[in-house]
């Protein structure tokens, strides 16, 4: 039984190195597009980052087995909101962004200077916040965020502020709720399982369906921000 798990692990490892091999070789190709495109305006910008994040998750598929199953499409307003999701995995970076094209991310500043990602994730537009200071993040949220929704730009925040394992989620913020009410957006509340495939914690990749279900979109006329984030972590603590 442990020769079996040894090889079932050396295979996970090599699918895995796979994976990241042809990773490096997209966000390369990305980077360079993007260098080539960076003078055009936003939205062909986020075309090429969008086609780049298609071809991962299949890549992905390919090499590691994940599928992705995504449930509750119609739920997405056709105008810029502002969405919550739980924070589990590396991956709803690259496919949350696909997912609701056009997307702003909000994420911790240091992620900007990780060779080529960080410069990748520069020419999105993302929010890029001192966590360290996190009054003036909060005015930074505020402000950026107000102006990529103004343009037609959804902004994806994580509101737990860091990875969470398993099916349990962490205090979320009030920021993307608070941004939401200021700009008079709606909020999207998503749920996803993400980190049973692609764990924070490895590098391997564990076969298997990823599911992410998008909420009912929350009118912020009503409640105070508070309110409104708490009914966003109920939606989410019982989608799944």
């Amino acid at each position: 039984m442990s020769s079996i798990n040894g090889m079932m692990k050396i295979w996970q490892g090599t699918r895995a190195f796979v994976f990241y091999v042809g990773l490096v070789a997209l966000i390369l190709l990305m980077l360079l597009a993007l260098c080539l495109v960076g003078f055009l305006p936003f939205r062909y910008r986020q075309l090429c980052v969008t086609s780049g994040n298609r071809v991962l998750m299949l890549w992905l598929r390919l090499t590691c087995g994940v599928k992705i199953n995504v449930r509750g499409l119609d739920n997405i307003p056709t105008s810029a909101c502002v969405v919550l999701s739980n924070h589990q995995s590396t991956w709803e970076t690259f496919f949350l962004q696909y997912l609701f094209v056009p997307a702003s991310v909000i994420l911790k500043r240091e992620l900007l200077w990780i060779p080529f990602f960080g410069w990748g994730l520069y020419f999105m537009r993302a929010i890029a916040i001192k966590r360290s200071n996190p009054a003036g993040a909060i005015r930074q949220v505020l402000k950026q965020g107000k102006q990529r929704l103004a343009k037609g730009i959804n902004v994806v925040i994580f509101p737990e502020g860091t990875r969470v394992r398993g099916a349990d989620l962490g205090a979320f913020m009030t920021s993307g709720a608070a941004l939401a009410k200021s700009a008079g957006v709606q909020l999207l509340p998503v749920r996803h399982d993400a980190g049973h495939c692609w764990p924070a914690a490895s590098w391997l990749k564990t076969p298997g369906t990823i599911n992410l279900v998008i909420g009912p979109p929350i009118d912020t006329d009503q409640d105070n921000p508070r309110e409104l984030t708490e009914q966003a972590r109920q939606w989410i603590a019982d989608a799944l």
